[in-house]
């Protein structure tokens, strides 16, 4: 598997509106814009970072993943996205491995990346994302 860089860091937040503030306001980073990405029951927000983003994750539903995570463990840290040069070649390399996912084939995801999550319980209670884009 060849991972080309970090391409974003995951934050749970209550609102976009509202985390974004400490974003643009303190640290001085542009708001890109928001996206919902209605399959995942999230709207997402990107603040470029060099060659890596900031990525706020606000849950459209209170069923979404978002919402579950921000219940159980608070807004912050929710994830961590590397990109890859070839997402099927790196879940194939992964379940070779046998390597727990939580996604075994891609989705697509905000700004139509192609998209797999591997499962906490493998990675050291790290959400890990696999992060394709063209």
């Amino acid at each position: 598997m060849k991972i080309l860089k970090i391409d974003h860091l995951g934050i749970a937040v209550n609102s976009i509106d509202e985390g974004k503030n400490f974003w643009t306001d303190v640290l001085g980073l542009e708001f890109e814009g928001a996206e919902t990405v209605t399959e995942q029951k999230v709207t997402t927000a990107f603040f470029p970072v060099g060659e890596s983003e900031v990525e706020l994750l606000e849950s459209t539903a209170p069923d979404g993943p978002v919402a579950k995570f921000i219940d159980k463990k608070g807004t912050g840290f929710q994830h961590i996205a590397f990109r890859v040069a070839d997402i099927d070649a790196a879940l194939a390399e992964l379940k070779e491995k046998n390597v727990q996912l939580i996604d075994q084939t891609p989705r697509i995801g905000a700004g139509g990346a192609r998209i797999a999550f591997l499962h906490p319980k493998a990675t050291g209670g790290i959400l890990v994302e696999l992060c394709e884009r063209s």
